[in-house]
């Protein structure tokens, strides 16, 4: 659901898509009120980018997420003497 319209004084606009893994818009909200957008998916068509362009297996480097893992909250850069 697309949430829009006025809602405690404030205009949103609601503009939520559904885009496919090459990039195309296949639903889109486009009103100024509550909307509900619904597209099928054909999830073999995920498959093509998903083994090559997503190859988020291939890609993932968890050797590198010390620094996000590791820390909880702000962390000043060290000083420039």
């Amino acid at each position: 659901v697309a949430k829009g319209g006025f809602e405690e004084g404030v205009e949103s606009l609601s503009q939520s898509v559904i885009i496919a893994p090459s990039g195309q818009i296949i639903a889109q909200a486009i009103t100024l009120e509550d909307e509900l957008i619904a597209a099928t998916i054909d999830l073999d068509f995920c498959e093509t980018y998903k083994g090559t362009l997503f190859n988020f297996d291939y890609y993932r480097m968890p050797e590198h997420y010390g620094l996000v893992t590791e820390r909880r909250g702000a962390v000043a850069p060290p000083a420039n003497d």
